[in-house]
């Protein structure tokens, strides 16, 4: 394949992205990184945001790749990683894809297990955030009244008190 052949499908962080969107939009498609970590990604790397990921050559592809997969050591900015002080290592690190959604179950495990108030509002399927629950976030069936229900009214008899 030639680097000035155009791809219509990239592989990318572990995942198929359309190679007809552009770079900024496809490599926000990576769960784990959104438009500011993906406008990051292309300063870092010097590259044109507006540009067709199919488009790119095989080594900016590697580089974007490279990058990716060590996002901790690209960049400077520690707000900008979504792990920061990791509990289990102390650094700060940024997941991507599986890596993200397993250790987002360890975490709620982990709650769950200790016994914490989060932990508690988790195993019990209620909000978690401190929203309110007394008229948001229902499941299930639904209690109260009931719409189409005909109301019945006395036929033919006479009013009350006449006679």
């Amino acid at each position: 394949m030639s680097s000035t052949e155009f791809r219509h499908v990239v592989r990318l962080g572990g995942r198929d992205l359309n190679g007809k969107k552009k770079l900024i939009a496809a490599l926000a498609d990576i769960k784990g990184i959104g438009f500011t970590t993906a406008n990051a990604i292309i300063n870092k790397l010097n590259l044109d945001p507006n540009v067709r990921l199919g488009s790119l050559s095989e080594s900016d592809l590697k580089r974007v790749d490279d990058c990716i997969k060590a996002l901790h050591s690209f960049i400077e900015l520690p707000y900008l990683l979504n792990r920061r002080k990791d509990p289990s290592s102390g650094s700060n690190i940024h997941l991507i894809s599986s890596d993200l959604e397993f250790i987002v179950k360890e975490d709620i495990r982990r709650e769950k297990e200790i016994m914490s108030w989060r932990g508690v509002r988790h195993s019990l399927g209620l909000k978690v955030r401190g929203q309110r629950t007394r008229t948001t976030g229902r499941k299930g069936m639904t209690v109260g009244v009931r719409k189409g229900a005909a109301k019945t009214q006395p036929s033919g008899g006479q009013e009350k008190g006449k006679k």
